[in-house]
């Protein structure tokens, strides 16, 4: 019943149309934005067909005898329509693990979209895998998400860093300066981590180029129009999602994050009807919580969302 092909470029069409209409579906999943970084990463996407039709996608790369499902993405996982079933989706899995193995693929490592990008439910995929892959949970990661129908009112600290910003004269708009924030990011980064961002700031004014609808900065700036912090939010249809967040020493002494995220949360999004996540809190692949970084995004009234990562042998 289903057929399993290797994507190649000339299907490039075919797959972004097939995103667009997807309950999974974000601009992520789109070719133009998967593949700006394909120099990295050894493509293995797979696309699956239902007696010629295209029914369902995997965003995936190879490296040696692993298929990651896509290690350029923060998630991935089977991209289907409001079609699937429970049934066919099992049906598909069985021929994605016959395709592998023939390819010589022995692992697979996989990365289900959670649930809050859903358009409409889609978790057919995490009962598929269980029970057909035997796929086991070998990462979890947790994000904070705000449903904005019911969103909380900020904690009293939140509160505070906003009178404090507003008091220091603190001002916040929407920005396309690209360069002031990486600068500001890359920094802190150095400092606390000794690493940069995963974007250089080439890829992110390439990416902004692409999809200026979906990729929006919001920056913060002191008395003295200096940009003292922002973040880069990826707009999507259910999800409004914080790619990155940073401030300067002054930006951070300021409160200047308070006040954007009051900005960015109750006035540009205050009619968005899906959610506003602020991304993982975790490090070293889930198993260490950065406890002060949560705790801010928990003050804005975001709660717990998992971004989980499973592995199967084929």
């Amino acid at each position: 019943m289903f057929e399993v092909r290797k994507y190649t470029q000339n299907l490039a069409t075919e797959w972004d149309q097939f995103v667009e209409h997807s309950k999974q579906g974000t601009f992520l999943f789109i070719r133009s934005y998967m593949d700006y970084h394909a120099d990295r990463f050894q493509d293995c996407s797979l696309m699956v067909y239902r007696k010629g039709r295209l029914y369902a996608l995997l965003p995936a790369n190879r490296v040696d005898k692993v298929l990651y499902s896509h290690q350029g993405l923060t998630y991935g996982g089977l991209i289907t329509n409001k079609q699937a079933t429970a049934a066919e989706i099992c049906d598909v899995f069985i021929k994605i693990n016959e395709y592998l193995y023939q390819s010589g693929i022995q692992r697979v490592i996989y990365k289900p979209t959670p649930w809050i990008y859903h358009s409409y439910p889609a978790e057919e995929d995490l009962y598929a895998i269980i029970n057909v892959c035997h796929a086991q949970l070998v990462n979890r990661d947790i994000s904070s998400s705000i449903p904005f129908v019911w969103r909380m009112k900020f904690a009293e600290s939140r509160k505070s860093g906003i009178r404090k910003a507003s008091r220091a004269g603190v001002t916040v708009k929407e920005s396309k300066d690209l360069a002031a924030f990486r600068e500001i990011l890359n920094n802190n980064l150095a400092h606390k981590y000794a690493t940069r961002p995963v974007h250089s700031l080439e890829e992110l004014e390439l990416l902004h180029s692409r999809f200026p609808k979906s990729i929006r900065l919001f920056m913060a700036y002191n008395d003295k129009g200096v940009s003292i912090g922002g973040t880069l939010v990826y707009e999507m249809p259910q999800v409004v999602h914080t790619q990155y967040i940073s401030a300067s020493e002054e930006g951070k002494s300021v409160g200047a994050l308070d006040l954007l995220f009051d900005y960015v949360i109750n006035e540009v999004y205050a009619n968005h009807q899906g959610f506003f996540d602020f991304g993982k809190s975790t490090e070293e692949e889930g198993r260490v919580l950065n406890a002060p970084l949560i705790f801010q995004k928990e003050g804005f009234g975001g709660r717990g969302v998992c971004y989980d990562c499973y592995e199967w042998e084929t």
